[in-house]
């Protein structure tokens, strides 16, 4: 049932009798799922909540808040009053006080902890490729199985193929440039000019080898952020998928091969909010080669709808999902039990330091913090004083972890006695940028500090009987945002390396964390931007307990934040369809909500068409304002639209380049244009932006032939009227003739207008009833 469960062929005839065959029920393939599928639901605490009567409501908050007095009263009866039942209460008030804030704090924790799973795509099949496809592929001496087979695969499956061989270690996004340009020039239909192409297939990130240039980032994702940089340079707007094989885990049993691919996925899920027309999704192939799964790759290329986060297996195709888990009052089989040495990475910083301090506190006898500056670093001092008072032995040691060697030397010096038994990284570099503007030396210099570190400690501790192993990632790395195209990748890097630790029957715990109050990351522009889209500060004190307690219950990753998911979702969905978050009861409550109330996520194109169609200039450039200071409003969290001011400038309104595509996005969503990613700094104010749009998508009269036929009935109606007055009966007749010698001007009739100027009034209303038809 496992092997099958994770997606193994199984062949049961070699482990049953043989047997007569029963048909099986029908509904089993009417595709109506009736298992529950870990989605999760309401919280008991949200439930109880819910059924609460307003006496137990008023008996809680007295006791939140310690107030012996209201709690008195509440509970109080003919039999019992207040007075009296002070006295019973007394004692009883400080426990019932804590158990009850504990368990507030537990349903807070609760709601915050979610873990990947992986979600069968019925319905998913090889139904063959049709038009033209490039496929980017490394070149060198190293070459991944699975290349030529993928090649094979979409060629047999119909599709027109333009490859396009790539040495990654000589390559950047110009000369990638040059060899797309060259490729689809000399494709078949090309004739020298580049063919229409229906979608790109990335194989790059097969190629782990280190760039020569750049020692922390593999030759082929530095060569997958060059191309996707380069297809934007050239104008290919034909969504980009990458193909990797073992950077994702579908189940226990499913070893996660590679971490040094799974870069590409956290690249892409910050790619797909980005540059939401351009990306395609993530594909992620088994470890074995077999033609049913060359298919399955043809078929999420082609038949999986929505889905951009994708795992082929050879028993069917699965897609991504965040799913919420709460553990509410289960307690762990196997409590850690921390012991020896604890060194932590980053830990002077505000994050790390809590973690040193939570390890002094649990018990951990000598805590060895690393950092590039020793006790030189601000608060260092501090910190070794703090985690001595708590009892531990306590030393800041300069060291550099992303050097191989130096590490191992500081490892080695640890003592027999305080044996290194635990490891906490949470040392981090943000250096971030847009997509479009990533350069390879930031690349370098964030992997250097996140994932070189952390491989490191993974190969120095192998030998090591460790009880822990503890990552700090991020929230960016697994579900992403904008902006974080640069810090995503270590992130996710970080997630795969303790999927495949736990795989290989190490410890291992990473955490995706949200937002923290007081420190890290959360005091700059990533936690702004989590802020602003719903994703507000976790304190301390309720973090560490969450981390506590994934170690406890042997959690190889979760993602731990809390999300706010009536603005998230919104902000996550607001350019491309979300099924990542899809599934969480949460998300479904307010897509049912806005299905009932009949709210429209954003205008279409379409729908922008028909409310343009027939208004003259000016209301359409007012409806175009509208949909300008709406969607500025629900980038930046405005109240309503009307808050937002025409005339100010989107930089005084708090737009930064984050903020900048988010907007472009949803009005080239709305729109249909594309639009260029700096169009809040061409056209710095939404009046100037809705004039622009204006003559993009209105400048012309979106006036259908009917409604002109329809204009048409109604002037002909009123020629009676204009008949009587001889003066308008002359303007009406010169801008008749006017507007009849342009249409057979438009029309290639030179001679209407001749005819017309010798026309009488008379003869010319005649011929103007002949021509609609009324007299």
């Amino acid at each position: 049932a496992t092997a099958h469960a994770i997606g193994l062929p199984v062949d049961l005839t070699h482990v049953l009798a043989e047997t007569d065959v029963v048909p099986l029920p029908t509904y089993a393939f009417d595709h109506q799922r009736f298992w529950l599928d870990g989605s999760g639901g309401p919280d008991l605490e949200s439930l109880l909540q819910q059924a609460a009567d307003p006496s137990d409501a008023s008996f809680w908050a007295a006791v939140e808040r310690g107030d012996l007095t209201a709690l008195a009263e509440t509970i109080a009866t003919e039999d019992t009053p207040a007075d009296q039942a002070i006295d019973a209460l007394l004692p009883a008030l400080p426990l019932l006080t804590s158990w009850r804030r504990q368990r507030r704090r537990q349903s807070d924790i609760d709601s915050w902890r979610y873990q990947d799973t992986w979600k069968p795509l019925p319905g998913v099949a090889n139904r063959g490729m049709t038009g033209t496809w490039v496929v980017v592929m490394p070149t060198g001496d190293i070459v991944e199985p699975w290349q030529d087979a993928c090649v094979e695969a979409l060629a047999a499956a119909g599709a027109t193929l333009v490859p396009v061989p790539v040495s990654t270690p000589d390559v950047d996004r110009d000369l990638l440039g040059k060899l797309l340009r060259e490729a689809l020039a000399a494709a078949p239909g090309g004739d020298g000019e580049a063919v229409e192409v229906a979608g790109v297939v990335s194989l790059l990130a097969f190629d782990e080898l280190v760039h020569p240039l750049y020692p922390s980032v593999p030759g082929g994702y530095a060569a997958t952020v060059a191309l996707f940089q380069a297809l934007g340079d050239i104008g290919l707007r034909a969504p980009m998928w990458s193909v990797t094989s073992g950077a994702a885990s579908v189940g226990r049993a499913d070893l996660l091969r590679s971490p040094v691919q799974s870069l590409v996925w956290g690249f892409g899920r910050v790619a797909a909010l980005e540059h939401p027309q351009r990306w395609g999704g993530l594909v992620d192939l088994p470890e074995a080669i077999d033609e049913r799964s060359a298919g399955l790759l043809v078929a999420a290329l082609t038949t999986a709808g929505e889905e951009d986060q994708i795992a082929v297996r050879p028993g069917g195709v699965l897609a991504r999902r965040l799913t919420r888990v709460p553990l509410g009052d289960s307690q762990p089989a196997n409590p850690w039990q921390p012991f020896g040495t604890a060194l932590v990475t980053g830990g002077t910083g505000a994050l790390g330091g809590h973690a040193a301090r939570w390890l002094a506190r649990s018990g951990v006898g000598n805590i060895l913090v690393v950092s590039r500056r020793g006790l030189a670093a601000p608060g260092a001092q501090q910190l070794v004083d703090d985690l001595t008072e708590l009892g531990a032995q306590a030393a800041v040691v300069e060291c550099d972890a992303s050097d191989r060697d130096a590490l191992a030397d500081l490892i080695d010096a640890i003592p027999a006695e305080y044996p290194l038994t635990t490891v906490v990284h949470a040392s981090a570099v943000l250096d971030d940028a847009m997509i479009n503007d990533i350069r390879p030396e930031q690349i370098e210099r964030v992997l250097q500090a996140k994932a070189d570190v952390a491989y490191n400690l993974h190969e120095l501790t192998l030998d090591l009987d460790l009880s822990a192993f503890i990552m700090f990632s991020s929230f960016a790395g697994s579900v992403a945002s904008s902006g974080v195209g640069n810090y995503a990748p270590s992130n996710a890097f970080l997630d795969a390396l303790a999927q495949h630790r736990r795989g290989l029957g190490l410890p291992a715990t990473s955490i995706a964390w949200g937002a923290w109050a007081g420190g890290g990351m959360a005091d700059g522009p990533l936690g702004e931007l989590l802020h602003r889209h719903g994703v507000p500060e976790m304190t301390p004190a309720a973090a560490i307990a969450a981390l506590h307690q994934a170690v406890d219950h042997g959690e190889a990753f979760l993602t731990i934040a809390d999300i706010a998911w009536e603005r998230f979702a919104v902000a996550f969905t607001a350019t491309r369809p979300g099924p990542l978050i899809g599934d969480l009861p949460d998300v479904r409550r307010l897509a049912t909500a806005e299905t009932v109330a009949g709210v429209e996520a954003g205008d279409g194109p379409e729908t922008l068409q028909d409310r343009l169609a027939g208004l003259p200039a000016a209301e359409r450039l007012a409806v175009l304002l509208g949909l300008v200071r709406s969607q500025v409003a629900a980038v930046l969290n405005y109240a309503s639209a009307e808050s937002v001011d025409e005339h100010r400038a989107f930089r005084e309104l708090g737009f930064d380049s984050v903020t900048a595509v988010e907007l472009r996005n949803r009005l080239g969503s709305a729109t249909g244009v594309a639009l260029p990613v700096t169009l809040v700094f061409d056209y710095p104010t939404p009046t100037t932006l809705a004039e622009y749009l204006f003559a993009e998508v209105a400048h012309d009269d979106v006036v259908t032939p009917t409604a002109l036929l329809d204009d048409l009935d109604r002037i002909a109606d009123s020629l009676d009227v204009v008949a009587r007055d001889e003066a308008a009966r002359m303007r009406a007749t010169v801008r008749l003739q006017a507007m009849l010698s342009r249409l057979g001007q438009d029309s290639g009739g030179g001679n209407i207008g001749r005819h017309l100027d010798a026309a009488t009034d008379d003869e010319l209303f005649s011929m103007v009833d002949k021509d609609l038809g009324i007299s």
